[in-house]
């Protein structure tokens, strides 16, 4: 079972990757009724984070790397599937799908993605590109 001890030392991971609104609410959550759920959540995000490959180790995978995050607003995704191995955290590479012709993959600003209120999708199960482009 995880304490209020380990969310906090998950949100180290994931502070860089989650808007201040939405890490203010996940926060506030772990003092509700629900308070279990959302701090095994943040737990869980923060450990993903950790642990999700870096620049260049999906190389060459194709539609077989896995992706990790997803973010939306409106009818927009992005789909993580490499973090910056620098710190602080600026860019990430994946999938964009910006709700008109089609995807594009390259790199992805998270700061951008923070600072326009992107939402970091707390639901995302990991899977792979082509799982996400098969829908």
């Amino acid at each position: 079972m995880n304490t209020k001890l380990d969310a906090v030392e998950a949100i180290k991971h994931l502070k860089p990757f989650i808007s201040k609104q939405q890490l203010s609410v996940l926060g506030d959550a772990c003092y509700g009724e629900e308070r279990r759920f959302f701090i095994d959540k943040i737990v869980e995000m923060g450990n993903l984070i950790k642990t999700m490959p870096k620049t260049y180790e999906q190389d060459g995978k194709g539609d077989q790397a896995i992706v990790s995050l997803h973010y939306f607003k409106g009818n927009m995704d992005w789909f993580i599937t490499e973090k910056d191995m620098e710190m602080p955290q600026h860019q990430a590479f994946g999938l964009a799908d910006l709700g008109y012709d089609g995807e594009e993959l390259g790199y992805i600003s998270i700061q951008e993605l923070i600072e326009n209120n992107v939402e970091l999708d707390l639901h995302f199960t990991p899977k792979t590109l082509k799982e996400i482009r098969n829908g």
